[in-house]
């Protein structure tokens, strides 16, 4: 296996873009979550909240009825459009003209929802980012792959994963089978984990921030928000994707001093967002 590029700050600086000082939130992007069912719409949240904190000028979720309220208490800042079904997602139609698309969190496996994945994928052409439900639905349709735009953005966990490309025996099959993923599909596999490696059929990235306390519910969620807000902002994928993932592991380790490992949560990576752009700043 080659040797993995590093994402250091140095390498990220290489692309990073600050906000415009005459920036509006008409040219700051605008991105669509689509997730949620009945239990779930936590994971909505969490991932509508971050696309908003990672700069991102307009966010929509859309999500089940029962997640109405919730989405519109919990983030007022996020517009909020839902399926005609109250508990899961059955047709994904909306008005909004985003520039890129996060789906998956939370959405659930009902038989409606994967239709309604199916007919979204045969006509969408926007930038995205595929994770959680979204994947293991895939992961039993996978005829579906064949859909994805080029350099849509997949972002499995090890079972995930595994679900996608198969079993491994050793870490270099792992490897091997995720890079012929990759450049069968055209796509980026954001493969998660302890360190965090980014496949994008030849390249391969190894991100250098992040520590344990990022294994915790919902932290997921938040790196789909976090990706999908900077494809919103004009990012090609490859840069997204290494700047979503060093963000993400960039707030725990600022974090960490205060929280320690055992309480940090995933809205504490949204919390210290801000800090981690900061720190790219100096």
């Amino acid at each position: 296996m080659k040797v993995p590029l590093q994402i250091t700050k140095q390498e990220i600086l290489t692309f990073y873009k600050p906000v415009n000082p005459l920036a509006h939130k008409g040219t700051q992007g605008h991105a669509l979550i689509i997730g949620g069912s009945y239990g779930k719409i936590g994971a909505a949240v969490l991932a509508s909240k971050a696309c908003l904190k990672t700069g991102c000028g307009l966010v929509t979720a859309f999500v089940p009825k029962c997640g109405y309220q919730i989405l519109q208490i919990s983030i007022p800042e996020v517009m909020v459009v839902t399926d005609e079904n109250e508990k899961f997602i059955t047709n994904i139609s909306f008005q909004a003209e985003p520039q890129a698309i996060g789906i998956g969190p939370g959405i659930g496996q009902d038989k409606e929802t994967q239709k309604a994945l199916f007919d979204f994928l045969k006509t969408n052409r926007k930038p995205l980012v595929l994770d959680a439900d979204a994947l293991n639905i895939l992961s039993f349709n996978k005829s579906w792959l064949e859909l994805l735009p080029e350099n849509t953005i997949l972002t499995p966990h090890p079972k995930e994963l595994e679900r996608l490309i198969g079993k491994w025996e050793s870490e270099t099959e792992k490897f091997e089978n995720t890079i012929a993923f990759s450049e069968h599909y055209k796509v980026i596999v954001v493969m998660k984990g302890a360190p965090t490696f980014i496949v994008n059929q030849n390249k391969i990235y190894r991100n250098t921030t992040g520590n344990a306390a990022l294994a915790t519910a919902g932290s997921g969620d938040v790196l789909t928000g976090i990706i999908t807000s900077l494809l919103a902002q004009n990012y090609i994928p490859d840069q997204a994707v290494r700047l979503g993932v060093y963000l993400h592991g960039l707030t725990a380790d600022i974090a960490v001093e205060k929280t320690g490992h055992q309480s940090f949560i995933a809205s504490d990576i949204i919390e210290n967002l801000g800090k981690a752009f900061l720190e790219l700043g100096n």
